[in-house]
């Protein structure tokens, strides 16, 4: 009856891991991406900032130019480059707490496995 208990909390261990793992990965590959968009627009108001007010500026829409104002598109990018700094603020709180999470499970798997050394072998017996 405990062999049964122990592989059930082994097994609910496990999925909890493979899903604060998967998570995990998610929230890593969201920041790469606004950190890519954090760049993109840094470096597109780098060469907005020295060109004359009275330039033509156009956005991209598609597969088509519209002529803008700077002003506009400047305006377009400092508030991309703000949203995207918040958003890696944010994606970085939920990133340190998913590992608190995982660190969290990790020690559960070895608390476990450090009560009963027995379930270890049959673990390891399930996955071969």
């Amino acid at each position: 009856m405990a062999d049964e208990a122990n592989r059930a909390a082994f097994m609910e261990i496990q999925a909890s891991m493979i899903e604060l793992t998967g998570k995990l990965k998610q929230v890593q590959n969201q920041m790469r991406n606004k950190e890519g968009d954090k760049k993109r627009a840094f470096l597109t108001l780098e060469e907005l900032r020295p060109l004359p007010e009275d330039t033509n500026t156009y956005k991209s829409i598609g597969r088509t130019f519209v002529l803008e104002p700077k002003a506009v598109l400047q305006a377009e990018q400092e508030q991309k480059l703000k949203d995207s700094e918040a958003a890696i603020v944010s994606l970085q709180t939920s990133k340190e707490y998913l590992e608190k999470q995982t660190a969290e499970v990790e020690n559960n798997l070895r608390e476990l496995l450090q009560q009963e050394p027995g379930i270890a072998r049959q673990i390891m017996s399930m996955s071969m």
